[in-house]
């Protein structure tokens, strides 16, 4: 078993993804969506389902009207994903930030297993084996695995598994994973949409594929507009604004007041459909390249990946049609399954050396630009191989990186695990098996007395946005806005220094500041002021 050459595939996948993704969490390259997914699950084995203070500061009371985070924020109001109660058990066996990557590292891996079984029904071993390898090698699916955990690691594996059971007529396993999809987030049900349609177009199940495309949309409309709205207001004045905004008029708007927008306006629409069409036909290019373009081909592909790719298209904003970042996920199952049917009539073409080479030269490709995407602030898996920016220089090395926590890792230990506490982005996910914590410069929160509080502590890693700040202006704002955040707190002696360590800061409130971390503090501040033009 072990031999056979997709399980091996499998387990390079899973050993080089799992490697990097532990590193870089271990190396403090992580970010906030690893910490809100981290406080939630910490929050749900202690009895507070779906809650967390650092969605809360995501949330439009605090972005758009200026509210205090609080710790009893459901995220449900943000994102629906009650899926993500099957993993509780084993977040509670392994409460930690790292058992979420090991689960999204073996949730991916899983999903080329059961893709191979899914090619198998329609093509012999060595082509299901090279589909399995492109998608082990997609870029669409390495980026958001190297990435922060997120719910969409999810959709591969469930997808795969309902197309097999739609092909194996297993009708018990194909509602059970038809309803783990919808779980999975509140738009999953775009997918199930293009399953439906290509069971109805193709014949092959129509009535099923008409019940699949009713209960998926009818089910996104009444969570989007009746449930979600419960628990916040974030789906209407800010999901909707920030991605469907153009489609919209005023400061708020529900699913159907979009969808009526597209629809009442149609030439707008066919308009965002190929805008910018230079970045519309390079995603498209990148989603195909893995599969030797053979999607483009396929009208399976275009119609069950048709609705995923229909929503990102008519989005707005640099992420929707970023290939190496989680909503590129959705994609891939519909562009995988389309190649196999297409496959299963042309498989003459495979026996073509010319063309078996081409592919190979096509995954060699898709791998490369997987290794050089990987300088994105979502993912910088290989920030210790390739440089951030070449001009000017940012880079990071190993050795410097590991020093660098290895210095300020006592001052993590000095903060209690039931304190409250504000830190910096790649802090976060560290800290977050916590009830009250927020990022900084934010220092006040909600707490569950419905009090509003100033946090315990606040720790801040200078270092990491001094390196940047020469090439990024959102570390060098950031960097400037911090800085000045520790000497107003300070000078008013709300906060005083207790640590400070390789340009990391601890601070706790209503203390004095200690001396030599004072010494240190005012070293290092001049020092960036004199590098950088955070005094300008």
């Amino acid at each position: 078993m072990l031999a056979q050459p997709h399980v091996i595939a499998c387990l390079v996948f899973f050993g080089l993804t799992l490697s990097l993704t532990l590193h870089r969490h271990y190396t403090f390259y992580s970010t906030y969506d690893q910490g809100i997914f981290n406080q939630v699950f910490w929050n749900g084995i202690h009895g507070h389902f779906f809650q967390s203070s650092l969605s809360s500061q995501l949330s439009t009371n605090v972005v758009h009207q200026g509210e205090v985070p609080e710790v009893y924020y459901h995220r449900l109001g943000q994102h629906f994903t009650p899926a993500l109660l099957l993993w509780l058990p084993l977040y509670a066996l392994f409460p930690s930030p790292a058992t979420l990557t090991v689960l999204q590292a073996t949730l991916v891996s899983a999903a080329g297993l059961v893709l191979y079984v899914l090619a198998r029904q329609y093509l012999e071993p060595r082509l299901s084996t090279i589909i399995t390898i492109s998608f082990y090698c997609a870029n669409a699916v390495i980026g958001p695995t190297l990435s922060n955990f997120h719910d969409i690691c999810q959709i591969p594996l469930f997808m795969f598994g309902l197309l097999l059971a739609m092909e194996k007529r297993w009708w018990w396993l194909f509602w059970v994973l038809f309803l783990l999809i919808l779980a999975v987030r509140e738009d999953a049900s775009i997918g199930l949409f293009g399953v439906g349609v290509y069971m109805v177009l193709s014949k092959r199940y129509p009535r099923t594929g008409l019940a699949v495309c009713t209960i998926s949309f009818g089910y996104t409309i009444l969570l989007t507009n009746l449930i979600m709205p419960l628990f916040s207001a974030d789906i209407s004045q800010r999901f909707m604004m920030e991605r469907f905004g153009q489609y919209a008029e005023g400061d708020e708007a529900s699913t159907l007041e979009i969808i009526w927008g597209m629809v009442s306006n149609p030439w707008r629409l066919l308009v965002e459909i190929v805008s910018p069409p230079g970045r519309t036909i390079n995603y498209l290019l990148g989603q195909w390249l893995p599969l030797a373009f053979i999607p483009a081909l396929a009208p399976e592909s275009w119609i069950v990946a048709g609705f995923p790719l229909l929503k990102l298209f008519l989005g707005k904003g640099q992420s929707v049609l970023s290939i190496n970042i989680r909503y590129a996920m959705t994609v891939v199952p519909g562009i995988f399954y389309g190649a196999i049917i297409w496959w299963s009539t042309h498989q003459y073409l495979f026996k073509k050396s010319l063309f078996r080479r081409f592919w190979v030269f096509c995954i060699s490709l898709t791998l490369f630009f997987s290794f050089t995407s990987s300088t994105s602030a979502l993912n910088r898996a290989f920030y210790f191989v390739l440089p951030d920016s070449f001009d000017p220089l940012v880079y990071i090395s190993l050795p410097k990186q590991w020093h660098h926590v290895a210095q300020f890792r006592p001052l993590l230990a000095q903060i209690p695990a039931e304190a409250s506490v504000s830190a910096t982005t790649y802090i976060i996910p560290h800290l977050s098996s916590r009830r009250e914590i927020i990022r900084l410069p934010g220092l006040e929160l909600r707490n569950d007395g419905e009090e509003v509080i100033k946090v315990d502590y606040a720790i801040a890693d200078l270092w990491q946005l001094q390196q940047y700040q020469v090439a990024f202006d959102g570390e060098r704002n950031e960097l400037k806005v911090i800085v000045a955040l520790i000497d107003r707190v300070i000078g008013d002696k709300e906060y005083g220094i207790i640590g400070f360590e390789d340009g990391v800061i601890l601070l706790k409130k209503r203390v004095g500041s200690n001396s030599e971390a004072m010494t240190g503090w005012l070293d290092f501040r001049k020092e960036i002021l004199s590098h950088s033009e955070l005094d300008s």
